[in-house]
């Protein structure tokens, strides 16, 4: 099998428009969550939100794309520019037939649906704009990155709602490391902060009205956000090749269906992940010193992923660092994993880790290191990036520093 390594990195999210100003805000610990600033706002029960501010799509993109792209696809462009660009691959010839494109969305081009929905029953108008079809399809983002950089190899999208991103990862790792792509882009975007996005989630009475405290006994449910997290994975001696910088190296992957229910975690669907994925990698349990958690700040999630912690790594459960930051840029839903990947990076590569801000109370049942408010300097040579979706669905991420 090839080894797989990551050689760009591309974000945009609610903490900032690129990896460094990412980055620079998870170590101080910045919220990017603040009141929503869209149309009929004042008709939702939730009014925040880790919403992308000071984005001018009109500057990014021509008058043509604007017509075909969506607001997840706009953030999905965005990010892969910059995370091809600090690759340095060019694709053409053999590259460029064998390389392709992998990405996660829950939602896909939920703005689109809710902009055509007012024009058809609002407005009372009878046509809609012959192009909704093709903005609105969950692999628009997918297909948009492979024409641009003339990916001809696998591509497609992958909606396995919260788990989307770290599912799409896996493939695009799974792809590179048996040989069928030396190297392919993948990630994740979502843009569900409209109306018509925010008043469905409203209905599950899992939002929190003020702010998102992952593992706090006070928490009061979860925050969404909007964004995207876009990476190159490529096989280790092609990018050695040709001198690539490497930030850092995936090492194993493994995914699990809870088959119980549509909505509550499972706890040992979530442990089953985590040690396939350490099983994947070669890993022993001592090994990782960080796990970048689902933490979305419901009482359901964080009580079981804590348990399924400390059910996997036992009395190391108790030395490891476990943070949550969606607490800074909210819930991404199909993209949050490839944003929360950054924070993976980061303590691999800089020494790092990224806190789980807002925390104010100790939970008994969520008796880990949660890496409160402030972030930390420690070494982590192996960390876990989790995801865990409404639908049973988990994956998880093993990456190595390199």
């Amino acid at each position: 099998m090839k080894r797989v390594v990551i050689t760009g990195a591309g974000t945009i999210n609610a903490l900032g428009h690129s990896v460094p100003e990412t980055l620079e805000a998870m170590r101080e610990g910045r919220c990017g969550i603040g009141p929503l600033e869209f149309r009929d706002v004042d008709r939702l029960a939730i009014k925040i939100g880790g919403q992308v501010r000071g984005f001018e799509a009109e500057g990014r993109f021509n008058r043509q794309q604007m017509v075909l792209y969506d607001r997840f696809t706009q953030f999905t462009l965005t990010a892969a520019r910059e995370a091809i660009g600090q690759s340095g691959l060019e694709f053409s010839g053999e590259l460029a037939a064998r390389s392709g494109v992998v990405l996660g969305t829950a939602g896909g081009g939920v703005s689109t649906w809710d902009d055509n929905y007012r024009v058809v029953y609002e407005d009372g108008k009878n046509r809609v704009h012959p192009f909704v079809v093709p903005k609105l399809m969950n692999n628009a983002a997918a297909s948009h990155v492979s024409m641009e950089w003339n990916l001809k190899g696998p591509s497609f999208t992958v909606a396995t709602a919260c788990a989307s991103s770290n599912h799409a990862m896996a493939q695009a790792f799974q792809m590179v490391r048996s040989g069928m792509s030396p190297a392919m882009i993948t990630g994740g975007s979502e843009s569900m902060l409209c109306f018509g996005g925010v008043k469905a989630w409203e209905g599950l009475r899992v939002m929190s009205k003020d702010v998102c405290r992952p593992f706090s006994a006070n928490r009061n449910g979860m925050v969404q956000g909007e964004g995207a997290g876009v990476f190159v994975f490529e096989e280790f001696e092609h990018a050695r090749a040709r001198g690539a910088e490497i930030l850092a190296e995936i090492v194993g992957f493994a995914m699990t269906s809870d088959a119980a229910d549509i909505v509550m975690p499972s706890k040992q669907g979530a442990a089953r992940a985590m040690a396939g994925a350490l099983a994947d990698a070669g890993v022993n349990q001592d090994e990782v010193g960080y796990i970048n958690a689902h933490g979305t700040g419901t009482a359901a999630n964080d009580k079981t992923e804590c348990a399924a912690v400390a059910d996997v790594f036992g009395p190391h459960a108790d030395r490891l660092m476990i943070s949550s930051t969606k607490s800074m840029h909210g819930h991404l839903i199909g993209g949050t994993g490839a944003v929360e990947l950054l924070a993976c990076i980061m303590a691999l590569r800089d020494g790092v880790v990224a806190p789980t801000i807002g925390y104010e109370e100790p939970d008994p049942e969520c008796a880990l290191d949660v890496v409160p408010n402030e972030a930390r300097e420690a070494r982590v040579d192996v960390a876990l990036s989790n995801a865990f979706a409404f639908g049973g669905m988990n994956a998880v991420l093993a990456l190595r520093g390199i």
